[in-house]
């Protein structure tokens, strides 16, 4: 069983590099940047889309604390706990990237707002292995789902 699970990581790896290399990259349109809200309040560009990331920001913080703190969310496995805390680092980050981006948008930094959400969002498949298929298998695929979210922004960009 284990032999079949390391081949079939190796054959969706493959996939994923091929899928990669063969498909060509799908460019930003310059119009993506134009947000309805452009107004400058207190020296801050676009305020409205700048300061609207900042509950991402406490909840990425607040959620992070509780899981580490008590384990006020009743984690029971370890895989779980490391899940989360990515997943609230993501959600955490999204508030400071996703402002980076807003202040000045343009296809630099829109990189910053993508990262920090693929890592949330992979987390979140890890965690569902975890929770529902098996906690090894979900907990050894942490790693190589965020590396794969990462290295699929950074091609992008």
């Amino acid at each position: 069983m284990r032999k079949r699970t390391v081949y079939a990581w190796g054959v969706a790896l493959i996939c994923f590099i091929v899928l990669m290399i063969v498909t060509p990259a799908i460019p930003q349109s310059e119009e993506y940047h134009d947000f309805a809200d452009q107004r400058k309040f207190f020296g801050i560009p676009n305020t409205l889309n700048v300061v609207s990331n900042f509950p991402f920001l406490v909840i990425g913080i607040v959620g992070l604390v509780l899981c580490f703190h008590g384990n006020y969310f009743n984690l029971r496995l370890q895989g779980e706990l490391w899940g989360w805390a990515c997943f609230f680092i993501g959600v955490a980050a999204v508030g400071v990237g996703s402002s980076y981006y807003h202040l000045e948008p343009n296809d630099a930094r829109l990189v910053w707002d993508r990262l920090p959400m693929t890592i949330a969002f992979t987390s979140i498949i890890a965690i569902f292995i975890i929770e529902r298929i098996d906690e090894h298998k979900g907990t050894v695929s942490l790693i190589p789902l965020l590396l794969a979210g990462v290295v699929s922004i950074l091609y992008w960009s």
